[in-house]
């Protein structure tokens, strides 16, 4: 498996800050928060985008994917949506990111449904741009039980799933049960750590309550080689410890579970 972090815990730090902790820790790839807060979102021009897609070039790490806000079950007009998706699905193509990442944001009985219309026609433009959308097991769709009554309805190979293991944990699903619904459709997985459901200050990965080693253990055993993207949430836990001093032992304990795994 490839090793990646998120942006979402280095906030507002410059892209060549960023590649450089990447590098120096051994990261393979970065998953990039996409929004006006940061260096990369939607509002980039191309001269702007040739010069991210080129950093991460010269640096030889990988751009994971796109971090997006799109809430794709939320009520309300489909059109404006939609068209936040396909900006964030231009920008990836443009970066040379594979995924782009969406949330549920349901609130009644319909979420399911509204959420499946707009993968549905925004898979066809990423299938043309070679991009593919990941539903997030997060808020109202927390398990993967839930994102996978959405993909089933979608039915397109450009739409997949985002295993968040701290949400599917809150939400009482076994790493083994979220592997097997998410399995034919799993584009990553997102690993964290956190003291306890009612305290979800980020911890470095290991001091905390999350099944971080049976997630890796089913995902050896299984086969599974995709990336694990450490998203530390200090965004919105400014007093957590900053991420740059913990990444390299992030980065060992990662290897330590996926060493006693194999």
């Amino acid at each position: 498996m490839k090793l990646a972090f998120s942006t979402l815990g280095v906030p507002g730090v410059p892209l060549p800050e960023v590649l450089r902790l990447a590098v120096a820790h051994g990261y393979h790839g970065v998953e990039l928060r996409a929004h006006p807060e940061e260096p990369v979102h939607p509002g980039l021009g191309p001269d702007e985008r040739a010069d991210v897609a080129a950093g991460f070039k010269a640096a030889g790490v990988e751009i994971l994917g796109l971090a997006g806000y799109p809430r794709v079950a939320a009520p309300g007009d489909d059109g404006p949506v939609i068209e936040e998706i396909r900006q964030l699905v231009g920008l990836a193509r443009d970066l040379g990111a594979p995924f782009v990442r969406v949330f549920p944001g349901g609130e009644d009985e319909h979420a399911d449904a509204i959420a499946a219309r707009r993968l549905g026609t925004a898979a066809e433009y990423a299938a043309d741009l070679g991009v593919r959308i990941l539903l997030e097991t997060h808020d109202s769709h927390r398990t993967g039980a839930d994102v996978t009554r959405v993909l089933g309805l979608v039915g397109h190979r450009q739409v997949g799933a985002l295993w968040d293991v701290m949400h599917t944990w809150l939400g009482g699903e076994q790493p083994q049960e979220t592997y097997a619904a998410l399995s034919p459709y799993l584009g990553y997985v997102q690993v964290k750590d956190i003291a306890s459901a009612e305290d979800g200050t980020p911890l470095v990965l290991g001091a905390g309550v999350l099944p971080l080693g049976e997630c890796v253990e089913v995902l050896t055993r299984h086969g599974w080689d995709g990336w694990l993207c450490w998203e530390y949430e200090r965004r919105w836990h400014e007093n957590a410890e900053p991420l740059p001093g913990l990444l390299g032992a992030g980065r060992e304990h990662l290897g330590r579970l996926l060493n006693d795994s194999a």
